[in-house]
């Protein structure tokens, strides 16, 4: 089984930006100009397919006129290209902040699920991606969408803040609840009947818990053990979003703050 990785392509500036993104088994990375020319179904009465990249143009619009910087990106397809999925890494809240924000854009030409976006972030020292509010860009591929796309977009990304103020808030009080051996091996048995993972990853997650693979996720706290878990899922974008929404309902609750 071959994980592709994606590589960054910078958007305003010349210098390449650092880290990687990786996407998940079996899918291909893809240039924008291979987006392009990828196929888009013919529609139906009922049903009109967006093409993969003019979504992505048309959530690009919205994020720069939302006063949004996209610093760079990344794009990937699977299913023959029939769905998509891409990355836009925004600029952080400052500049020594521990992770980036993303916004995760997705689409499909089989009717898997619908054109949207999901509010996300990405650890600077390990790239570990997690994502805390999906927001469906338009409920189904309908006739109309065309039209009322561009505001869709508009009105998906006004709500981008709210999740990365939420999204803040989180990664703070993760930071300062203390974890004890015990609870965080509570709390990962725990997650494989929340959903978050089946019983296949729990050896894995406990692995990654008790001896971190980055220095930065030593420190016992509920911060370090969120990243065991999205350092044990790197490499299936396509399932993080459910993944770690699930997650955070979890270990939200366990901080207080649900």
């Amino acid at each position: 089984m071959i994980t592709s990785v994606l590589e960054l392509e910078p958007v305003a500036s010349p210098e390449p930006k650092r880290c990687n993104l990786l996407l998940h088994c079996g899918s291909s990375a893809v240039s924008r100009g291979e987006l392009a020319v990828s196929h888009t179904p013919r529609a139906t009465s009922t049903w009109r397919p967006i093409p993969h990249l003019q979504l992505l143009q048309v959530v690009e619009k919205a994020l720069l006129q939302s006063g949004l910087t996209i610093e760079s990106q990344a794009h990937g397809i699977t299913h023959d290209g029939s769905r998509y999925f891409g990355l836009l890494e925004i600029t952080a809240r400052n500049g020594d902040s521990e992770y980036r924000y993303v916004v995760g854009v997705r689409n499909s030409h089989d009717m898997r699920f619908s054109a949207g976006i999901v509010a996300g972030s990405a650890v600077l020292v390990c790239d570990n991606l997690c994502f805390s509010g999906e927001i469906q860009i338009a409920r189904k591929h309908t006739p109309r969408i065309m039209d009322e796309l561009p505001h869709l977009a508009y009105e998906a990304v006004s709500g981008l803040r709210r999740h990365w103020h939420k999204h803040d808030q989180r990664v703070d009080a993760y930071t300062e609840k203390h974890l004890t051996d015990t609870r965080a091996h509570d709390l990962v048995v725990r997650s494989v009947d929340a959903g978050v993972m089946a019983n296949s990853y729990l050896p894995k997650v406990l692995e990654e818990w008790r001896h971190p693979s980055h220095d930065a996720f030593v420190p016992r706290n509920v911060w370090s053990l969120q990243n065991a878990f999205t350092e044990v899922f790197k490499g299936r974008v396509d399932l993080l979003p459910e993944r770690t929404m699930k997650l955070h309902q979890l270990l939200d609750t366990h901080v207080g703050l649900n």
